[in-house]
């Protein structure tokens, strides 16, 4: 079955809405690599209709013009790319489809196809927080900037239950860009200030 990955950018205070101003000063070879190995786990594109409008506004010219960021451009041309959106669309950017029936079930259906190797959601935080909602996301893989934006819209919305998540790799960038990615976890046990209270520190 096929893993569905969100791949975000992201504030120390939560906020996935990228600014320029604090997101490319803390962008080099080590964020570079890990975008590489996020976008070549998948072979599906999931993306919301905003996200799509502007990677759809500028990767093409991007490819055409073959600068430096034109292999990535082109492997973001080829790459199947199945965009969320309420409304329907005319896409002039190849490989493009509309996606189809719900969100949810249309990505049950994309996890269960023998022929998707991996289902990557680059931003898109809305179809994020459904999909997290349902139990659909195998993998956030975030890449947290040292910097509290303050403000923009955050990862996690408003909820009754909390998402409980595991740890599956760390590492740091000199940048201080840490690079955290979580699968979905178990709830640990009840636990209170009795429960604990041997852990405290002893004092002087």
């Amino acid at each position: 079955m096929a893993k569905v990955i969100s791949t975000l950018f992201i504030s120390a205070d939560g906020v996935a809405e990228i600014d320029p101003d604090w997101h490319f000063p803390y962008f080099d070879e080590n964020m570079g690599r890990a975008v590489t190995e996020d976008y070549d786990a998948a072979d599906v594109l999931l993306i919301g209709r905003e996200t799509y409008d502007s990677f759809a506004g500028a990767w093409p010219d991007r490819e055409a013009a073959g600068g430096e960021d034109a292999g990535f451009a082109k492997q973001l041309g080829d790459v199947r790319k199945v965009v969320v959106s309420r409304q329907s669309l005319e896409f002039a950017w190849r490989n493009s489809e509309l996606i189809t029936g719900d969100l949810l079930g249309a990505v049950t259906a994309l996890k269960a196809d023998a022929g998707v190797r991996g289902i990557l959601i680059p931003g898109s935080i809305s179809v994020v927080q459904q999909l997290l909602a349902a139990g659909l996301v195998d993998e956030l893989r975030l890449l947290v900037h040292p910097v509290a934006a303050r403000k923009g819209r955050r990862l996690f919305d408003e909820g009754d239950t909390a998402y409980h998540l595991r740890v599956l790799a760390t590492e740091a960038f000199p940048t201080g860009v840490l690079r955290v990615i979580y699968a979905p976890g178990e709830a640990p046990g009840k636990a209170g200030y009795d429960d604990v209270k041997d852990q405290v520190p002893a004092g002087n």
